[in-house]
């Protein structure tokens, strides 16, 4: 993964001098430091993750045909009610 070099005493020091509070100039830099770290998907990563749901496919089947029987049911229970 690409690294990024930020210089946070340089943006604290920009901030500062654009007229910032101290306070307000450092929670910039947490906020900006928390989303540098932030990681990325690689291409690995979306492997694991088709792997995955290639692996819960069955089961996304089954749930499907479970959901078309009740709701199937249901819509006789109601055309059952209206039209006797």
């Amino acid at each position: 993964m690409a690294t990024v070099t930020f210089d946070t005493h340089k943006f604290v020091r920009r901030l500062r001098e654009a007229g910032l509070p101290e306070s307000q100039a450092e929670a910039q830099r947490e906020a900006w430091s928390e989303a540098m770290d932030t990681h990325l998907a690689t291409k690995p990563d979306i492997a694991r993750l088709e792997l995955k749901l290639v692996e819960h496919d069955g089961e996304f089947k089954l749930i499907k045909w479970m959901l078309g029987l009740l709701l199937a049911g249901v819509l006789a229970l109601v055309l059952k009610t209206f039209f006797p």
